[in-house]
C-alpha cells in the first residue's frame, strides 16, 4: 500500500511539473512527458481512451490531477512576474528555451543511421518559420483581440505542445499578445477564458492525438527536426530588445542563467529518474 501511495505521489509530482511547462514559454510539456516516461502511456490512452483506461488507471488518474494543479497555480506566479518585469521575465524565458535546446538536439540520432540527413527537415522549417514570421511582424498585425475564438486558438495550440514532444505553444502567444490575458484567465479561473481555452485543448487532443501517435512512431527524427526548427524562430521573437536602465539588463542577464540552470536540472534529473 506504501508503494502504491508513493508511487501515485511521483505520478502526481511529475503531472505538476508538466503541468508548470505546459504554462512556461519555451518548455514543452509532452518532452516532459518523454523524460518522465509517461508520453507513451498518454498517447496511448489518448488514441484510444475507451480500451486503454483500466489499463493506464494507476499512472494517469495521479498524473492529471498534478498536471491541473502545477497548471492553474503557477498561472498567478507567471501573471505576477511578468507585471514585475516584463524584460526580465521574456530572459528567464528565453533561457528556459535555450536550456531545453540539448534535450530535443539529441533525439533519437543514433537511432536513423545517417544522422547528417537528418538535419535537413531542421534547416528548412528554421528557415520557412523564421521568414513567416518576419512577413507577418513587417506586413501583419500581430496582435489579437481576447476572444471567445482567440482563447480557443489558445487551447489549440497548448493541445498541440502537449501532444506534440518539442513544441511550445507560449512563444508564439506571447508574440500575438495573447498570453498575460491568458494565463491570468487561468489563475483566476475566469470561465470567459477557461471555458474556450478547454474546448481548444480537448478538441485538439481528440482529434489528433491518433494521427501524432502514428507519425512519431513512423518517423520520429523527421518530425522532431521540423518542430525544433519552429520552436527555435518562434522563441527568438521574444527577446527583449529594449532595457529601461543597466540594472534591469544585469537582472534579465540574470534571469536568463536562471531560467537556462533550472531548465537543464529539469532534464537531468528527469533522465536520472528515467535510468532508476
Amino acid at each position: 500500500m506504501t508503494k502504491i501511495l508513493l508511487s501515485s505521489l511521483l505520478y502526481a509530482l511529475q503531472g505538476a511539473i508538466v503541468g508548470v511547462g505546459a504554462i512556461l514559454p519555451g518548455i514543452s510539456g509532452g518532452v516532459l512527458c518523454v523524460v518522465f516516461g509517461v508520453y507513451e502511456p498518454m498517447m496511448e490512452f489518448l488514441s484510444n481512451p475507451i480500451k486503454c483506461f483500466k489499463k493506464h488507471l494507476k499512472i494517469l488518474i495521479p498524473f492529471a490531477i498534478g498536471w491541473v494543479l502545477g497548471f492553474v497555480l503557477l498561472a498567478k506566479l507567471v501573471e505576477f512576474v511578468f507585471g514585475l518585469c516584463q524584460p526580465a521575465a521574456l530572459m528567464l524565458f528565453f533561457g528556459l528555451i535555450c536550456g531545453t535546446l540539448p534535450e530535443m538536439l539529441v533525439a533519437k540520432d543514433a537511432q536513423e543511421g545517417n544522422t547528417s540527413k537528418s538535419w535537413m527537415p531542421f534547416v528548412i522549417s528554421l528557415s520557412f518559420a523564421y521568414l513567416l514570421f518576419h512577413l507577418i511582424e513587417v506586413g501583419v498585425q500581430t496582435t489579437m483581440a481576447p476572444s471567445f475564438p482567440a482563447f480557443i486558438f489558445c487551447g489549440v495550440l497548448w493541445g498541440l505542445s502537449t501532444i506534440v514532444p518539442g513544441m511550445t505553444s507560449s512563444a508564439i502567444l506571447i508574440e500575438l499578445g495573447l498570453y498575460e490575458e491568458l494565463t491570468a484567465g487561468i489563475g483566476s479561473l475566469h470561465l470567459p477564458v477557461m471555458i474556450p481555452f478547454l474546448i481548444g485543448i480537448i478538441a485538439t487532443v481528440l482529434l489528433l492525438a491518433r494521427l501524432i501517435n502514428m507519425l512519431y512512431k513512423k518517423h520520429n527524427l523527421l518530425i522532431c527536426r521540423v518542430i525544433l526548427g519552429f520552436v527555435i524562430a518562434s522563441s527568438l521573437k521574444i527577446i527583449p530588445t529594449d532595457f529601461l536602465s543597466p540594472t534591469v539588463m544585469i537582472v534579465s542577464i540574470v534571469c536568463f542563467v536562471a531560467g537556462f540552470a533550472a531548465a537543464r536540472a529539469m532534464d537531468i534529473w528527469g533522465a536520472h529518474h528515467q535510468h532508476h
